[in-house]
């Protein structure tokens, strides 16, 4: 069959199958959402990925959150009844719980309503103690929380996690007040108190519903806006508005908001959240039926990936047709940041001796970041030269680019390390003289392919043979936790306002759950954690510096772009106003056909 019309007969099948879920009469009004990747569970304790902390962020609640509309964004309770008493020179938070806050209903509550208290973010914290949960989450609090490594000695030396024992670092002083106590100092915390890992769940939900692993996956219960009304793995998700949901309004722009606030504000003024009932999330993994979808009316709004921009885009402008139909396009820098890592556990790019880390530098020096951002990407991103994404505080905005396009310099130390030999058809050996082959993984979908021959391209004008492992996201994502993949393409999206969870990614306690690079470095390692024990500010700003010179020097990563977030939103859909983040907040939302 010709490429086309296989094209359009897969397009044609994602809109019948979009179509297939429109909302039926009877139904509330239904807001209409497009994942490119499914989810991967929604125990929030026991998640590392962004499309599954999206879900979760509408079903839990975490005790603070960002204000809306104020830009920078700026923290404001959610749960918690003020902002957090920090004491002990940033060792202790002390935090009011708000009374009146209920769990939505469930068999496990034995047909009482359940209040949301202190206990509940206790027994949410232990949970991402627990050896079985494995939670990407752990090193927010190893050898760091007050306490935590005698409890943590005793549940891998016995292999049950006590739930019931007296832990120092964490605990409820009353029904409504919690008391985090850590060893050193640590600032950052108070933005962690923002994210999904740390929301609230019942234990009586967790301990009914509970896997081999002590996770829930399956069975979400929580405080939010919304609860699981049906869930098709890895193909739909429907959420409905939870009806023991608190007494809560459309926000209003305070200090910090931005010119345009107030007509976003005066749509929804007023309205009980959520405003919109019901969410329909359909996992479409390629670009160009979600685009597709969304211009038929079938999607409510639609992220725009880099590979589709010049459909709708010009330049950073919306295309007029769009534009004179009432669409709009909400556009920033997205605080993420897309990295191409190698593990450093493989024979072949693994390893700290000299020539190993010459040939990742190599590798690096030979691809061009600016062509791939211009052609690939269309040109929407910005070269990064650290982590940290612009308007992240931790950025540093001085900060050259390093280990740039050279691909003459990457043979020439090539060259010099000893992989000068070569095989019949002109690719490079190790230095034993063994053949080397290059083997980076990727997904299926059309943007990878095309990612593909430029790595083929960038190779082979170094001499280096590469070939390409295929498969989706999910089993990719598996397979990189466990060591098994040489090179793969990652993106790492802040959700939290601190560069912390930038740097934290190649911290060596968080091998086997964030850090796919398995990047072992005691002096990374040790200026990570000094980072943590410093606010915000110039000091700290000098030792992100440092630990960016190190991941160039030994070059674990190698640093692509910070991409734009471009969205496009239906003439119809009101109250949306993007955000750094807070991505899909669906209570704010309104449909008005």
């Amino acid at each position: 069959m010709h490429p086309t019309l296989r094209f359009l007969r897969h397009a044609l099948l994602v809109l019948c199958l979009v179509a297939a879920h429109v909302p039926a009469a009877d139904l509330p009004p239904t807001l209409r959402v497009a994942f490119p990747v499914a989810e991967t569970g929604l125990d929030p304790q026991a998640l590392g990925d962004a499309y599954s902390f999206y879900v979760c962020d509408a079903i839990f609640d975490t005790l603070y959150t960002y204000d809306y509309f104020a830009r920078p964004a700026r923290l404001v309770p959610k749960t918690a009844q003020g902002m957090p008493e920090i004491s002990d020179g940033g060792r202790t938070y002390t935090i009011k719980v708000r009374p009146g806050i209920y769990f939505a209903r469930d068999p496990a509550f034995k047909g009482q309503r359940r209040e949301l208290v202190a206990e509940d973010y206790v027994y949410s914290i232990k949970r991402i103690l627990d050896p079985k949960v494995r939670s990407y989450w752990l090193y927010l609090f190893e050898n760091h929380l007050a306490g935590v490594d005698e409890v943590l000695r005793e549940a891998r030396k016995t292999g049950r996690f006590d739930y019931d024992a007296k832990l120092a670092g964490v605990q409820a002083l009353d029904r409504y007040t919690l008391r985090v106590r850590f060893n050193e100092p640590d600032y950052a915390f108070v933005h962690w108190l923002t994210h999904s890992a740390l929301a609230a769940v019942a234990r009586e939900v967790v301990e009914a519903n509970r896997d081999a692993s002590n996770r829930a996956m399956d069975h979400p219960v929580g405080t939010g806006p919304y609860r699981v009304a049906e869930w098709v793995r890895g193909q739909r998700i429907v959420l409905e508005a939870n009806p023991d949901y608190r007494n809560e309004t459309f926000p209003s722009p305070g200090p910090g908001s931005e010119p345009g606030d107030a007509a976003i504000a005066s749509a929804n003024a007023g309205k009980a959240l959520p405003i919109v009932k019901r969410v329909e999330i359909s996992i479409v993994e390629e670009a160009q039926p979600r685009l597709l979808a969304f211009d038929r009316g079938s999607f409510d709004y639609v992220e725009v990936p880099a590979s589709v921009a010049p459909n709708v885009l010009d330049g950073d402008r919306l295309k007029s047709g769009l534009a004179q139909r009432g669409i709009r396009l909400h556009r920033m820098v997205e605080p993420s940041v897309a990295f191409t890592f190698f593990n450093l556990d493989d024979p072949v790019v693994g390893g700290y001796t000299k020539e190993k880390i010459a040939l990742r530098r190599a590798i690096a020096m030979a691809l061009d970041r600016d062509a791939y951002i211009r052609l690939l990407l269309n040109g929407q991103g910005v070269p990064a030269t650290q982590p940290v994404p612009p308007g992240v505080a931790g950025h540093d905005p001085g900060l050259p680019l390093r280990n740039g396009y050279d691909p003459v310099a990457a043979r020439a130390l090539l060259d010099r390390v000893g992989y000068r030999a070569r095989d019949p058809d002109g690719y490079r050996r190790t230095p034993d003289g063994k053949p080397l082959t290059l083997v980076k993984a990727s997904t299926t979908s059309n943007a990878d392919r095309a990612t593909d021959e430029l790595w083929k391209r960038s190779m082979d004008a170094i001499g280096l043979r590469i070939t390409f492992i295929k498969n989706k996201w999910p089993e990719l994502n598996k397979m990189s936790e466990a060591g098994q993949l040489m090179m793969w393409n990652l993106g790492w999206i802040a959700s939290v306002n601190d560069g912390d969870t930038f740097y934290s990614v190649l911290y060596s306690r968080n091998i086997g759950t964030s850090n796919d690079a398995r990047f072992r470095l005691p002096e990374y390692d040790r200026l990570y954690e000094a980072s943590r024990r410093l606010p915000d500010g110039p000091e700290r700003t000098a030792i992100y510096r440092r630990l960016t010179g190190l991941v160039m020097d030994h070059a674990p990563w190698i640093l692509v772009d910070h991409p734009y977030a471009n969205t496009l939103t239906q003439p119809w859909l009101t109250g949306y106003k993007q955000h750094p983040f807070l991505k899909h907040q669906w209570k704010y939302y309104d449909l008005q056909r």
